[in-house]
């Protein structure tokens, strides 16, 4: 669909009580802090808002959701279509007995806070993990030998058309770092079943997590988190270091010195330079061992125009 015909789409829109934006710019909305512009960025006032701007877009306009921006890499060329990203009214956390049920936007850290406070264990590998439970759903969020899939119930969601469905455990598919349910699902929230433990244990494990990120990862930077999913059998970061990638540059874009599964922006980076430097180490890591690496941050947008062959 062209920009007019979407500009003319917007234009027979209800009235929506969310913000509305032509020719966004999503670098403020990425933790590497780079890339294009949305066309359209969309953020819905509540779900109900949601579901009438669902309801009277064409569905030949292509949709993107975003979260935090923690694992996104935005290309240069800016995402034609609309842009979606839910705000506080979708990260509501309410826990009831040893169900916790968060809201899409509930960053993970709140989320493991919220079940520490009510000393409900099961969610505190959250707090290594940057980002929200939207996105913790879409990729089956996991660290230090906990993922999503082990405490999640259901889940509620809203098509491509505004339609509500509610997703039992067994219909999300989860793999490592996946799950098989329709990309054009937008999660609305989640429900988990955790045990009872006591909230100063659970602070404990927290703290030892919160600790050894700090330790390890290059906490602060610019950066969009682990780079790529662990091949099975091996350590991403252990075979980029051993392929010689360790502290290597293209432009202002660099694999961290401190863990090699991490790209950074020292500052002006492109996403052209980022995404060239991910492409580079996959590619020696394809040289030297044979295995090829799979990104774990979304990628989303299109290359800038002089990019282009």
């Amino acid at each position: 669909m062209s920009k007019s015909m979407l500009e003319a789409a917007l234009e027979q829109m209800p009235h929506l009580k969310g913000r509305l934006v032509k020719e966004a710019a999503l670098a403020r909305l990425s933790w590497f802090r780079t890339g294009g512009p949305a066309e359209v960025l969309f953020e819905p006032a509540d779900e109900a808002d949601l579901a009438t701007f669902l309801r009277h877009l064409p569905g030949s306009v292509p949709i993107t959701v975003i979260g935090v921006g923690s694992n996104l890499l935005v290309r240069d060329g800016g995402v034609d279509g609309v842009v979606i990203r839910l705000g506080r009214s979708f990260s509501e956390i309410k826990v009831r007995g040893q169900a916790l049920k968060a809201g899409a936007a509930a960053m993970d850290v709140h989320v493991a806070k919220a079940a520490q406070k009510h000393g409900l264990t099961g969610m505190a590998f959250l707090v290594g993990v940057p980002g929200t439970i939207g996105g913790a759903l879409r990729m089956n969020a996991g660290a230090y030998g906990r993922a999503v899939e082990d405490v999640l119930t259901h889940a509620r969601a809203i098509d491509r058309f505004g339609h509500i469905h509610e997703i039992d455990l067994e219909a999300f598919g989860f793999t490592y770092r996946h799950c098989s349910l329709d990309p054009d699902l937008i999660f609305l929230n989640a429900s988990f079943i955790l045990e009872n433990d006591a909230a100063a244990e659970i602070q404990r494990e927290m703290d030892a997590i919160i600790d050894e990120r700090k330790n390890s990862q290059p906490i602060g930077t610019q950066t969009g988190g682990s780079t790529f999913k662990n091949p099975e059998g091996h350590h991403a970061w252990k075979l980029i270091d051993e392929a010689g990638c360790r502290g290597k540059r293209i432009g202002n874009a660099q694999v961290s010195e401190k863990h090699t599964n991490f790209l950074i922006n020292l500052g002006g980076a492109t996403a052209t330079d980022i995404e060239m430097l991910g492409e580079e180490v996959r590619a020696q890591v394809k040289d030297k061992f044979g295995v090829s690496l799979e990104w774990e941050i979304k990628r989303i947008g299109k290359p800038p125009v002089e990019a282009k062959s």
